[in-house]
């Protein structure tokens, strides 16, 4: 979390610094990322830096979280736009990760370098900041009547396999260098095997 001398820092300041972190996490991967690169782009001494941040995974990690609620936000706007349907929704967004423009070599740097870490804020897009594992409050706008759940356990772990299909999906993507096109038609594919089940109905 940065410090409180960062959140009263002047807006422009403040962005001035979140565009040079941005740009540096950007171009390489956390661990290779340089605090020189970031201060010399946001021209402040290297000293400031650490009055803002503890050191650069805190730098990142702000960055993805704040990403992270961006991208759920419009999960939520995804799912009220379908009804609460998930599968479509799930389409829809996943197409939206992979189209994205403006930050599109920071996700590509975040996930071909997953940790446990940089995984767990990437599935707060489902569960939110909850804890002991309850679902967070927008899910309550997932319609579960054409979902083969019976209670919301079913319907947290069946998220879990959700988010699992769809991050090693994204993974394969930028790993692959797949177009947009060849990937979401294998993303279509899983989600319908997953949607339709992989039992044969007269079997």
């Amino acid at each position: 979390m940065p410090k409180i001398t960062f959140i009263n820092l002047p807006e422009e300041k403040k962005q001035t610094l979140i565009t040079a972190m941005r740009k540096e996490f950007s171009r390489v991967p956390l661990n290779d990322a340089s605090i020189s690169n970031i201060v010399k782009s946001a021209n402040i001494p290297r000293g400031s830096f650490y009055q803002y941040f503890e050191d650069k995974e805190d730098a990142f990690f702000f960055l993805l979280n704040d990403l992270v609620i961006h991208i759920r936000n419009n999960f939520i706007v995804l799912l009220k736009k379908y009804d609460g349907d998930l599968f479509p929704t799930m389409i829809e967004f996943y197409q939206h990760i992979i189209m994205e423009e403006e930050d599109v070599h920071f996700l590509k740097n975040a996930f071909l370098n997953m940790t446990y870490k940089i995984e767990l804020s990437f599935s707060k897009i489902f569960k939110g900041q909850e804890h002991s594992g309850s679902l967070s409050d927008f899910l309550f706008n997932l319609n579960m009547n054409n979902l083969n759940i019976s209670n919301q356990k079913e319907l947290f772990h069946l998220l879990q396999i959700v988010f699992t299909i769809t991050l090693r999906n994204v993974v394969e993507k930028f790993a692959k260098d797949l177009s947009n096109q060849e990937a979401l038609a294998n993303y279509k594919m899983e989600m319908n095997l997953l949607k339709s089940g992989l039992i044969r109905k007269d079997s």
